[in-house]
């Protein structure tokens, strides 16, 4: 164990894990009472983010997100929008329409551009909320979508409560550590793999850690269609690994379904999905661009990132950095 994960692994960080949670074939009752919105993300503390924030090397700065463009891998197969992007101003446009009445003058000098999107609310780099997806009707800490759910949007557990989240990153990239560019297509990461990983890295896992997974899929995110055909993801095994074992606080990778499908469990089509967010309160983000963290071989950092506050949304884009550490102490 090195300095740094021995750091999250003192008294203070002991005072706040997760406690236990029973699992059954329903949603779990939050350990931090019945109006918990946020799950996990409950861990972080003011000691936390100075622990997570300490001994930083800020030469180097890396940006975690994908670019929003038309043509971007999507969830159009599900029958949700793709990302579209049009004009609203242009330039030349505002010489002819004049929309602010300042004339043709005006219009000449000050050029004026504006433009509008839309999208699914799980498009590009984005974060689960905990009411993404539940069991029974009901989502994390048993709020229910017969009470909560409106025209609006979840009116508990909306992504737009998620705080913050700085804490420790640990990056596993087990394509690396089996000798490969990327795994197979429609691979499950397992609990084994995992552990080898970190063996290999020589890092290890602390609890109230973020734990980003490279599968290589990225490589790919250029071309639609091959990045969303079959990718690999993780299992149920190491999904409890890293939940319930090792008390990650939040999980992401660089694919657009996190988890490897056809489905282990013949009840549930999405197993890892339910299991972390409805049953452990652990959100997930997906299509985590992780190539140059692993390309440098940052294993460990202070990973910052924030969701836009999308009132009652299931999910909102999230644009994370990794600030590497120096040297242990």
């Amino acid at each position: 164990m090195n300095h740094r994960t021995a750091l999250f692994q003192s008294t203070f960080l002991a005072t706040i894990l997760a406690p236990a949670i029973v699992l059954g074939a329903d949603v779990a009752s939050s350990p931090w009472g019945p109006n918990d919105e946020i799950g996990r993300l409950n861990m972080i503390t003011p000691e936390s983010r100075k622990a997570a924030l300490d001994n930083l090397n800020p030469e180097k700065t890396y940006d975690l997100s994908v670019e929003y463009y038309i043509g971007m891998p999507s969830w159009q197969a599900a029958g949700d929008p793709h990302f579209q992007m049009w004009m609203t101003h242009t330039p030349k446009g505002t010489q002819v329409d004049d929309p602010m009445s300042v004339g043709d003058k005006m219009n000449a000098h000050v050029s004026y551009t504006g433009s509008a999107f839309s999208m699914y609310a799980h498009t590009g780099t984005h974060i689960d909320a905990l009411n993404h997806f539940g069991l029974n009707g009901k989502v994390w800490n048993h709020f229910s979508a017969d009470e909560h759910l409106g025209d609006r949007g979840w009116n508990r557990t909306g992504v737009e409560k998620l705080p913050p989240i700085v804490a420790r990153g640990v990056l596993l990239d087990i394509p690396a550590a089996k000798g490969l560019d990327e795994l197979s297509p429609g691979y499950r990461i397992t609990r084994e793999d995992i552990k080898y990983t970190l063996t290999v890295q020589g890092t290890d896992i602390a609890p109230g850690d973020v734990v980003l997974i490279r599968t290589g899929r990225m490589r790919h995110y250029s071309d639609g269609s091959r990045f969303m055909t079959n990718a690999p993801g993780l299992g149920m095994d190491a999904a409890r690994y890293l939940a319930g074992d090792r008390q990650a606080l939040s999980l992401g990778a660089d694919n657009l379904s996190f988890e490897a499908f056809p489905s282990e469990d013949s009840e549930n089509y999405v197993p890892v999905h339910t299991y972390l967010l409805a049953q452990q309160g652990v959100t997930i983000m997906e299509l985590v661009n992780l190539e140059q963290l692993a390309e440098d071989k940052v294993y460990e950092f202070a990973f910052i990132g924030t969701p836009l506050k999308i009132r009652g949304g299931d999910a909102a884009p999230l644009r994370p950095i990794a600030i590497p550490y120096t040297s242990a102490r």
